[in-house]
């Protein structure tokens, strides 16, 4: 960053420094006190991980920091490994955390396995983030109402909120909802004036002014002052195996969302996602979070857009918030004493509104049923489960989804349509003519181990039902034909021979015609039955078979 800087870029990254530094402190602390650690914890890590990218990071705009979508997930981490420890033990725990989250992303940057960020699918994504929504809005209640719960779980969250209404504080919760009417109509109405700042400043005078502390509404109170010294975070080695199965939970939300946020930025900048780098600085700044008493920390989409709507050309933009959090901790601590919880409660529901996207709910209801039935069982995975074994499901969800489409590929019986160039399934276009005594059949996918067994019934169904001369399997999808897919070839070749019907390939790719000759399948295969487009494909079968040129719909 210090050999390309230009001078040019120093009054805007000052600015935007500035403005960006009035909501990374109260959403640090909102999402410290979410992962279930104290909210000084959440300024920390803001310098600690803005410093760490700055250095580390290819992006010039994007902004890390403490996230609705990770907090969740911390908490879930380390309060089963507390067992009545006490606060300091948690954020030691959840400086573990952070340092195991910075090593693996640092280790998949280096060894170049950006391509893990692509593991979720989209609409598992959007059934985890809807679940993840949920049940942080469920557990920020009681603080926004005024009063405390010990309940664990989606489950008993809800019914002890409910159970414990007649304990609510009406001042915290007029605040509160206060707060949250501000965070949620503003942007509406201006984008100019971070509704974060005008909702806790507000909310913090109005407690500071009217002795609100001493009618019983709770508040963070003086943050300890300055910062801590980096030092290794260390518990006990029983803590580093559930420590490090959290840690690639955390590390696969935390890069799907990174390489989603840099990529959509950097187009719009005309710039190029290094999705490597990126992983290399996110782990920086995730080891950086975790040796000054941290936690982890993700990509904010909210925060990126804040700074770059600012004017920020650089990431100097993060280390001037940055500093600026630092000033605060130095010499202003007491100036948040009076600010409420339930404020800060509410600024923890309005980023979990920002992570349901209902609207692709419907799109998925309209265009495929099957991605809305995956998406609701992922949120339910982390609704009934918790937040890391629904990170669990939803991953399981995205894999098994791969092999299904992998398993059960589509397939379709082509033919000719009047007006239409090409060959169209017969599905689609029932007037599709087709040639008499020839199948014209499209595969769908990589022809491999688990698909192996259903392209051959599939084959085995068309000569049965269509009693051809000749099946014409159009190759173009398929990527991979794997060993026991040529085996399969071998075998099916010489069974549909003995009842006088022959294979050809059409539009098969040099690179698995070569692999066909490797694989000693031309010892059953005929040479000459791979050509280079279906037309070729049927002009020569036809002449084998003698027939004329003349084709009839099916």
């Amino acid at each position: 960053m210090v050999r390309t800087y230009e001078k040019s870029w120093l009054r805007a990254d000052l600015v935007a420094g500035v403005v960006l530094a009035a909501i990374l402190v109260p959403q640090g602390m909102a999402y410290a006190e979410l992962a279930g650690l104290p909210a000084v914890t959440g300024l920390y890590t803001t310098i600690a991980c803005l410093v760490g990218y700055a250095l580390f990071g290819p992006s010039r705009v994007l902004v890390l920091g403490p996230d609705s979508s990770i907090s969740p997930l911390i908490l879930a981490a380390i309060v089963p490994l507390l067992a009545g420890g006490d606060t300091g033990t948690a954020i030691a725990l959840a400086g573990m955390l952070a340092v195991f989250v910075g090593l693996l992303e640092i280790g998949l940057g280096l060894g170049k396995l950006g391509f893990v960020a692509d593991l979720l699918s989209k609409e598992v994504q959007v059934g985890y983030m809807n679940g993840l929504a949920i049940t942080i809005i469920v557990s920020q209640l009681p603080k926004l109402f005024g009063f405390s719960t010990d309940a664990d779980g989606f489950v008993e969250e809800l019914r002890a909120f409910f159970q414990g209404l007649d304990q609510t504080d009406v001042t915290t919760l007029l605040i509160g909802a206060g707060v949250l009417a501000v965070l949620l109509v503003l942007p509406r109405i201006t984008k100019k004036v971070p509704a974060i700042l005008v909702a806790v400043v507000g909310a913090t005078v109005l407690t500071a002014t009217l002795g609100l502390a001493a009618e019983g509404v709770a508040t963070v109170g003086e943050l300890p002052q300055g910062v801590p010294k980096p030092e290794v975070p260390w518990t006990d080695i029983s803590d580093v195996a559930p420590l490090m199965l959290a840690a690639m939970a955390i590390t696969l939300v935390s890069l799907t969302d990174t390489i989603a946020t840099a990529t959509s930025f950097a187009s719009r900048r005309g710039e190029e996602v290094e999705p490597d780098q990126e992983m290399v600085g996110m782990g920086a700044a995730n080891v950086a979070a975790g040796l000054f008493q941290g936690f982890a920390v993700s990509t904010s989409g909210s925060r990126t857009a804040v700074a770059e709507e600012s004017g920020a050309k650089s990431q100097f933009t993060g280390v001037v918030g940055a500093g600026m959090v630092l000033v605060l901790l130095l010499f202003l601590s007491s100036l948040l004493a009076d600010l409420p919880q339930t404020a800060l409660a509410a600024v923890v529901i309005a980023a979990a509104f920002t992570l349901t996207d209902l609207g692709a709910l419907r799109r998925y209801r309209q265009v495929r049923k099957s991605a809305l039935v995956i998406s609701l069982v992922a949120t339910a995975g982390v609704i009934l489960f918790g937040v890391l074994q629904g990170i669990i499901v939803a991953v399981i969800l995205a894999i098994f989804l791969f092999f299904r489409r992998h398993w059960w590929p589509h397939g379709a019986v082509l033919g000719e349509v009047e007006g239409l160039d090409g060959w169209h399934s017969t599905k689609v276009y029932p007037e599709a003519r087709q040639v008499p005594g020839i199948v014209v059949y499209r595969w769908e996918a990589p022809l491999f181990f688990a698909n192996a067994g259903q392209f051959r019934q599939q084959i085995r169904r068309l000569v049965r039902d269509g009693q051809p001369d000749w099946v014409v399997l159009q190759c173009e999808a398929v990527t991979d034909v794997d060993v026991t897919a040529a085996e399969m070839l071998e075998k099916l070749d010489l069974e549909l021979n003995d009842q006088g019907v022959h294979l050809a390939f059409a539009e098969m790719r040099e690179r698995l015609q070569d692999l066909t000759l490797e694989y000693g399948l031309f010892e059953t295969l005929d040479r000459d039955h791979f050509y280079p487009t279906i037309e070729t494909a049927i002009e020569a079968t036809r002449k084998k078979q003698g027939t004329g040129p003349e084709a009839t719909a099916p």
